[in-house]
């Protein structure tokens, strides 16, 4: 019976474990597409900028 309880217990933290990483990373990849876009609209916030000052 403690055999079956510990195996239980362990499978339970694997899987909490595994589900949580995978968690982080989809933040991850989520934060560098907001990023990148973030960058490209600083970018061409500038270009405009620059842009309107030579006219």
């Amino acid at each position: 019976m403690k055999k079956q309880f510990t195996q239980t217990i362990l499978l339970f933290l694997v899987l909490t474990l595994f589900s949580g990483c995978e968690l982080v990373e989809g933040i991850f990849k989520a934060g560098m597409g907001v990023g990148i876009f973030l960058v490209l609209l600083v970018i061409a916030l500038i270009v405009w900028v620059i842009s309107r000052v030579k006219k």
